[in-house]
């Protein structure tokens, strides 16, 4: 069966998106900035990388670097969720909508990173993952100056929405969605993979003003991927050498010559065998 829905049933869901998009209400708290953490566990991740994505993830949280980054804002405070993913209807959030703003509540964070109930057979859904996690910012309780969906993932969409719509509505949000592309096996592996998974999160995934990707290449590459990545998202400070590369992204749609679809289409060459 084709997992790419017709174009009515694709039209209302994601103007059902749209229409639960509601202003901030004065008690929300200022924050600099509302951030979603969307951690691909789909099935293409073996457990060893799960561990690894999730230890890094509380490590850069915990990261001096990321609290000054944090205390180097307008307000000094940040509000973050994350939530793990694999198919359509296959996301759960582990850490609710929490305040970082000190060493101590980030700690609280990262010591709330755990493995979750998350099944990865579903295959890989970065469309459901990005308007799920664009459902989490109404009613949170924060006004923040920035949204920001930090999507990670190591294969294309293959199941669910195409994507390509689903990032147009979230970016019509005024939501800016940044990637982390996780390249382990640079030369493609298995029927779903594509070699080159950085270009296709440039061209079909991220968008906004600022946008951008940071490819991991290695396994050793999460811990200061993710921090890197979190210190751009907060602050914006220059790279250091050494770091993995900061790809920056148009603020609309990236000129490339990425299929968005090439995920869709592996699925179902490989269901048609």
């Amino acid at each position: 069966m084709n997992p790419v829905r017709s174009p009515l049933c694709l039209a209302f869901g994601l103007s059902a998106l749209l229409a639960v998009a509601q202003p901030a209400q004065a008690a929300d708290l200022p924050v600099d900035v509302e951030l979603v953490l969307a951690v691909d566990v789909s099935r293409s991740m073996d457990a060893g990388e799960r561990a690894i994505q999730r230890q890094g993830y509380r490590d850069a949280l915990r990261h001096p670097d990321v609290v000054r980054a944090i205390r180097s804002g307008l307000y000094g405070r940040i509000a973050l969720t994350y939530f793990e993913w694999s198919g359509p209807g296959a996301e759960h959030v582990i850490v609710p909508w929490s305040l970082m703003e000190d060493e101590e509540s980030a700690e609280a964070v990262a010591a709330s990173i755990v493995p979750s109930q998350v099944s990865g057979r579903f295959g890989t859904s970065i469309s459901s993952s990005l308007l799920f996690g664009a459902s989490l910012f109404v009613d949170n309780g924060f006004a923040g100056e920035r949204q920001v969906i930090d999507v990670s993932g190591d294969g294309p969409n293959n199941v669910g929405e195409p994507v390509v719509p689903a990032r147009e509505a979230v970016l019509a949000r005024g939501i800016v969605i940044n990637g982390l592309p996780i390249v382990l096996r640079p030369g493609g592996y298995g029927g779903f993979d594509i070699p080159d998974l950085d270009g296709y999160y440039r061209d079909c995934v991220v968008g906004g003003p600022g946008a951008f990707t940071i490819p991991v290449t290695s396994t050793d590459q999460f811990e200061t991927a993710i921090r890197r990545k979190l210190i751009q998202e907060i602050a914006e400070p220059r790279g250091r050498p050494g770091t993995p590369p900061l790809i920056r992204v148009a603020s609309g749609a990236a000129p490339g010559g990425a299929d968005c679809l090439i995920g869709e289409a592996r699925r179902n060459n490989w269901m048609s065998r």
